[in-house]
């Protein structure tokens, strides 16, 4: 089993930035990707961005326009990075991480909210 808690969320004005972190415990090892994703209201979950081979890369870094995915193997942490943020990306953000097994599992959802 692995545990994922989500941290970081809030409320940013237009232009602001945020970051998020995700802390995952239990069976690490397991991990395979992981991976942030974003539901906004009346709307389905979608992939912001993830990562690969997190178990087994010290650390890896992806960038998806103004956001950037990155982790930390070492703190078991993944991070999403968003810059130049603006009102529709305001979502619950999800972590994500996937198994070699396929099995997945999800964070608990931190709100982000852009408004001025």
């Amino acid at each position: 089993q692995v545990q994922l808690v989500e941290s970081g969320g809030g409320l940013v004005q237009p232009g602001g930035s945020l970051r998020l972190s995700c802390a995952a415990s239990g069976d690490i090892f397991s991990i395979n990707t992981m991976g942030w994703y974003r539901q906004a209201p009346g709307k389905q979950r979608e992939l912001v961005a993830d990562i690969s081979d997190f178990s087994t890369t010290n650390s890896a870094y992806s960038r998806r326009g103004r956001f950037t995915i990155s982790s930390d193997n070492a703190r078991n942490t993944v991070y999403l990075q968003m810059n130049d943020l603006k009102p529709e990306d305001t979502a619950v953000y999800y972590c994500n991480a996937e198994s070699y097994s396929k099995k997945v599992y999800w964070g608990q959802g931190t709100q982000v909210t852009v408004s001025s």
